[in-house]
């Protein structure tokens, strides 16, 4: 009987490899195939991930906390927004929104100035023993808030403080209540921002100094500039990404400030020296409402942004880049 081309074409080794399944593919061949694309993504991926566990959930569980009312035990009640407007209608918050302003403040226009001088100083040739000096303003960042908050009561105490003793030697002044008057003892919140705070700011000053090229004050120098000309058309403009950073890290730790005020006088006297971060605190762990606790905390945040976006746009910062 005769055999048709296809059916000889079909009982051939052709037909045997179209019955065999085809074989998979390999782990090992298709990430040779991918690598380049996917390589990246695995590279980053730790960071997305620690970011997505220890910031990105709590922020969006405390946002769904300050919508409830809630003891930490039991079941969250629902409120709504209205924790919100019981936090902006308390008294005790706007206290310590006004003390927080008075700490931001003299983070912004006392520190800021000081450390711009100190550093002013340090790259000054004239100056000796820099190292030494450097260390010395440094110092007061390293120390535990707790051990320096301790140090400050022992230093403002009012009978047996070394302050009161040094005024009653020298002047004859009687004794002054720091830490029980609501005035001085916001005073001496502020006196421990800046003793501990001066010399960390400094750094990022002194960084921003010795990136200033040298040539361009000689060649004012050589046009007849004097000193106060040098500062105010050399140094300042050049300095000002510095100063737009400085100024945004000191607003974010001045209103995050916490232990000096809790460990000094607990808010005290009365509440001239509460902060919204001891305000936070208090309403968390101490009167249990959690809920109230994060409202407090996410009105900080936005505060703090939008003086955040008016410091970026009053520094011009990333117009340089758009021109």
């Amino acid at each position: 009987m005769a055999v048709s081309v296809d059916e000889r074409a079909g009982t051939g080794r052709g037909a045997d490899r179209a019955l065999v399944p085809p074989r998979p593919r390999s782990l090992g061949a298709w990430w040779r195939r991918h690598e380049r694309r996917l390589a990246p993504y695995l590279f980053v991926a730790p960071f997305f991930v620690l970011f997505a566990v220890f910031m990105a959930y709590p922020v969006a569980n405390a946002l769904w906390l300050s919508l409830h009312e809630w003891t930490g035990l039991g079941a969250m009640e629902w409120v709504g927004w209205d924790n919100y407007g019981e936090v902006l209608r308390d008294a005790s918050f706007h206290h310590a929104a006004a003390n927080t302003a008075w700490y931001a403040a003299a983070s912004l226009f006392v520190i800021c100035p000081l450390a711009l001088l100190l550093a002013l100083a340090l790259n000054s040739r004239r100056v000796a023993a820099k190292d030494l000096l450097r260390t010395g303003y440094f110092i007061p960042v390293v120390l535990s808030p707790v051990v320096i908050a301790l140090m400050f009561t022992i230093i403002f105490d009012q009978e047996f403080g070394l302050m009161n003793a040094g005024l009653r030697g020298l002047l004859g002044i009687r004794p002054i209540n720091w830490l029980g008057s609501p005035e001085w003892a916001r005073l001496v919140i502020i006196i421990i921002l800046v003793w501990r705070w001066t010399g960390y700011i400094m750094i990022y000053f002194l960084a921003g100094l010795q990136n200033i090229p040298r040539e361009l004050y000689e060649a004012a120098q050589l046009d007849g500039a004097g000193s106060w000309r040098l500062f105010w058309n050399i140094t300042l403009p050049l300095l000002r990404p510095v100063t737009a950073f400085v100024a945004v890290v000191v607003l974010i730790g001045a209103s995050q400030i916490f232990e000096e005020p809790y460990i000094l006088t607990n808010g005290g006297p009365g509440e001239a020296t509460l902060s919204i971060a001891n305000y936070v605190q208090r309403e968390g762990f101490e009167r249990l409402n959690f809920g109230y606790a994060a409202t407090a905390s996410f009105i900080l945040f936005a505060f703090v942004f939008l003086v955040t976006q008016v410091q970026i746009r009053f520094f011009g910062i990333g117009r340089e880049q758009e021109g």
